[in-house]
């Protein structure tokens, strides 16, 4: 598949700039060019989280169109660069208008009824680019594209990457790790996500909160013990409650980290790898707990700050390496510790398709060492008696149960009490979970 190389580690990636333009606020052209640079952005090595802060001063109708867009496209991975290396004859000059394309070939193909309006609107795009050099280039293409789209389906279901939408190496993989289900897996992993709310219930009673929804017309179905999930998304200003802190998003795989380290009140908690707090937030929804929520990243630590002022919680937020306890422990140990560790993320790949373009198979290496160095550097930290919770959003065993039977090699105080492994299936995204508790 053709893409930009992804950028040596510790290099950095410029997000690709869309000019301002003379387009109408609401025309599908003006969300194709503004996808069109996040897109461009993300096969540069950014994140999609990143690149659509280039977004920020656009209007709500633009933006969520122009997100639809970009989303949609990163998830059809290998698709959409399959059609175009039959469609050009090389590389475009210039990676936003390679990405334009990107983003019309999904409209056109989740679109096929406004096929000539959305050709119509991407040649009006192209317009805003590069002087409008690229404008016959781009009419030409995806009007080829509509004469030949028939044939180039056909010759895609050839192309492993393509009609999975998965990178090839990804898929090797999960056909060795679930031989039965890797088709589901990967089925799922090219879906919409969910929509699933955590209700907080240090506020409001779920079920009251149940049926503030359904008297705004919004019909959800419990998940597990408490998580809802909305019959169909919407914007989170639109949730009865939202900004008053009755009700956060938090998908229903992700819910059960504080319901398996089920604090008790009056614990000393830690949450290692915290940012954004959706963790920490539902930790202290649970039990009123002493609780620090730490995180290397300052910019996402503020996050922390900004759920917790919205929920009505209180915790110690604090930025560190949850590898080096000697710059921010206070000696004092803890009954109970979530490890949260950096992952692949490959369990959450529809929610994040950035991930299949900016992940490569030489990652899970340095991934397992750094989960293995946190786990080491925790455990010291625990009482004689305390909970470690190991939590990953992978689906890959060399993150979750392998890491764990190597821990416990290394660690002859610790004891596994549970391990749970939730694939990603419709109602959830894929997690690992296992429950350690330290010898007295």
């Amino acid at each position: 598949m053709r893409r930009v190389a992804k950028p040596e580690q510790g290099s950095s990636v410029r997000a690709a700039v869309v000019e301002p333009s003379s387009l109408a606020p609401d025309s599908l052209a003006l969300s194709l060019l503004l996808a069109a640079g996040a897109i461009a952005a993300v096969r540069a090595g950014q994140s999609l989280t990143q690149a659509l802060t280039a977004l920020k001063g656009q209007g709500s109708a633009a933006r969520a169109a122009a997100q639809d867009v970009a989303f949609g496209t990163l998830r059809r991975y290998g698709c959409g660069e399959f059609i175009l290396g039959r469609l050009l004859a090389k590389a475009l000059p210039h990676p936003v208008t390679e990405a334009l394309l990107l983003g019309a070939l999904y409209r056109l193909q989740t679109r096929p009824e406004s096929a000539y309006m959305v050709v119509d609107q991407a040649v009006a795009a192209a317009g805003e680019l590069a002087g409008g050099a690229f404008k016959g280039l781009v009419n030409g293409s995806l009007r080829n594209y509509l004469r030949q789209r028939h044939a180039l389906h056909a010759a895609m279901a050839d192309d492993e990457e393509a009609s999975q939408q998965h990178p090839r190496w990804w898929l090797a993989r999960l056909r060795r790790a679930y031989p039965d289900r890797w088709q589901e897996i990967v089925a799922i992993g090219n879906a919409q996500p969910p929509m699933t709310l955590r209700v907080n219930r240090r506020r409001v009673a779920l079920r009251d909160y149940v049926d503030r929804l359904q008297a705004a017309g919004l019909h959800v179905r419990q998940v597990g013990s408490a998580a809802l999930l909305l019959e169909k998304p919407l914007a989170v200003d639109a949730l009865p409650g939202f900004a008053e802190g009755l009700v956060s998003i938090q998908d229903a795989g992700a819910q059960r980290a504080a319901e398996l380290l089920a604090p008790a009140v009056g614990e000393r908690v830690l949450d290692a790898c915290a940012a954004p707090g959706g963790k920490t937030a539902h930790l202290l929804e649970v039990a009123e707990i002493e609780l620090l929520a730490l995180d290397i990243d300052a910019l996402r630590t503020q996050r922390i700050d900004d759920n917790l002022q919205r929920l009505g919680l209180r915790a110690t937020v604090a930025v560190g390496d949850c590898r080096a306890p000697d710059q921010w422990w206070d000696g004092r140990p803890f009954d109970a510790i979530l490890a949260d560790v950096p992952c692949s993320a490959s369990g959450v790949v529809r929610r994040h398709p950035d991930i299949k373009y900016l992940r490569r198979e030489s990652d899970i290496r340095p991934f397992s060492r750094t989960q293995a160095d946190i786990l080491d550097q925790l455990w010291p930290l625990l009482k004689p008696g305390g909970r470690l919770l190991y939590a990953t959003c992978s689906v890959f065993p060399e993150e979750n149960g392998a890491q764990i039977d190597a821990f416990l090699v290394r660690q002859p105080n610790a004891r596994r009490i549970m391990e749970e492994r939730l694939l990603p299936q419709d109602d959830h995204d894929g997690f690992f979970y296992a429950l350690l508790r330290k010898a007295s």
